[in-house]
């Protein structure tokens, strides 16, 4: 019982619903922080009413759902361990007060995969959430992302631009 437009649609590579997770992760993250929901209540309502579903006429991707709950889960559950690896990657004029709650969603998410997901390649992981902050941000943020997870992927990983991998 699918609709035609999934019946017609190609079927989605993983990469692609670990995409969708990532971005839904973050979106999620933002609507914890913004509005003080808890973690259950936000993850069921995305699993009930987004992941692969249309809202006011926006059709969200299909996504890898578990791939979505180890991410928020995850950076719920680590963040008073992955707030200072960030905080420790920005620069002085950029403190992790400063950086408005989607960006914060972002980073905590990336920062997360970096430390955790040893499965997953930095440059992917890098990728993924610089393309997200493209999808919120113009110039500074995004650039911003990218310089932070390298940081990171240096420091956790031993491995980014800074050094050859």
């Amino acid at each position: 019982m699918s609709n035609p437009a999934e019946r017609d649609a190609p079927p989605a590579r993983q990469a692609n619903k670990r995409g969708a997770a990532r971005l839904a992760a973050v979106q999620a993250l933002y609507q914890m922080d913004v509005a003080g929901a808890g973690l259950l209540e936000i993850a069921a309502e995305y699993e009930a009413f987004r992941l692969g579903k249309e809202v006011d006429g926006a059709t969200y991707r299909e996504a890898d759902a578990q791939w979505f709950r180890a991410i928020l889960s995850g950076v719920v559950e680590n963040q008073k361990t992955i707030d200072p690896v960030i905080r420790q990657a920005l620069t002085e004029d950029w403190p992790l007060s400063r950086l408005d709650s989607t960006l914060r969603a972002i980073l905590r998410a990336g920062v997360f995969e970096l430390m955790e997901r040893k499965d997953v390649p930095v440059a992917v992981i890098v990728s993924e959430y610089v393309d997200i902050a493209k999808a919120f941000y113009e110039e500074e943020e995004p650039k911003l992302v990218n310089a932070v997870l390298d940081r990171v992927a240096r420091r956790v990983r031993g491995e980014g631009r800074g050094r050859d991998a």
